[in-house]
């Protein structure tokens, strides 16, 4: 009986309490507390030394706290990112310096550091492409950014530099196409090798390979018997890069 009565007492109590487990006494609820302005100054300081020093990996981190304690649209906020983006650029990850400059042209567009974290967007892809004979996805995107800056930001150095930066994709481009229709041209398939050397010469006729290009042209025009267009080419190259070597070899006077 006094066994029935203890556990009836305590079901009582469990249902007097609403069936709630009991909780600790005394235990606080979090509350997130941001960093303090002398705080905020003392850890930017911070990173800039580790920045000047080239401490690459230490001022980035300092750096993420930074962009996280300090409100978006905060000057300072967009300087922290914009070197944040220039530690991973370091660091070889160039794909997370992108995303970075990205932020600060894109969340920021009046920022004066805009036009530069779009050019250094564009760098860092290029940084990925280095090599012609790659996959030039890297490339393109890099060729995208700089006209992209060019458009937003007309005549600003940021995009006088980023014309510069376009001619020198363009020579790492036509050399991928020279390349391409070499390759063609050893494997005796003229009508491919044609195709690229023809767009090559429309796409980039400023770089540096289209006169070789040229000669190379007239030369399978000739060995295929092609003499109008072999004509039109020498006339083309004559005009427009006179004295280039073997010029008179694959266009004889009488042509």
């Amino acid at each position: 009986m006094r066994q029935s009565l203890t556990i009836a007492l305590a079901m009582l109590a469990v249902t007097a309490c609403g069936g709630r487990k009991s909780e600790p006494i005394g235990a606080p609820s979090p509350v997130a507390v941001g960093a303090s302005p002398e705080e905020v100054s003392k850890l930017w300081q911070d990173a800039l030394n580790d920045y000047s020093r080239g401490k690459w990996g230490d001022a980035a981190q300092k750096l993420e706290r930074l962009a996280l304690e300090i409100p978006p649209g905060d000057s300072l906020a967009v300087e922290a990112r914009f070197r944040l983006a220039e530690c991973y650029y370091a660091q070889k990850s160039q794909l997370q310096a992108t995303r970075e400059f990205r932020r600060v042209s894109d969340d920021t567009p009046n920022n004066p550091l805009a036009p530069e974290a779009l050019l250094r967007a564009g760098d860092a892809f290029a940084d990925l492409w280095r090599r012609p004979e790659l996959d030039p996805s890297y490339g393109q995107s890099a060729l995208a950014t700089y006209q992209e800056l060019i458009n937003r930001y007309p005549n600003t150095p940021p995009a006088l530099k980023a014309k510069q930066r376009i001619a020198d994709l363009e020579e790492s481009f036509a050399k991928k196409e020279y390349k391409s229709a070499m390759f063609y041209l050893r494997l005796k398939a003229y009508d491919s090798a044609i195709l690229y050397l023809r767009d090559l010469v429309a796409t980039y006729p400023r770089t540096s390979v289209i006169p070789e290009a040229l000669v190379k042209l007239i030369e399978v025009y000739n060995r295929l018997g092609y003499r109008e267009d072999a004509g039109e080419t020498c006339g083309y190259l004559r005009r427009f890069h006179p004295g280039t070597p073997r010029t008179d070899e694959v266009c004889p006077v009488a042509q």
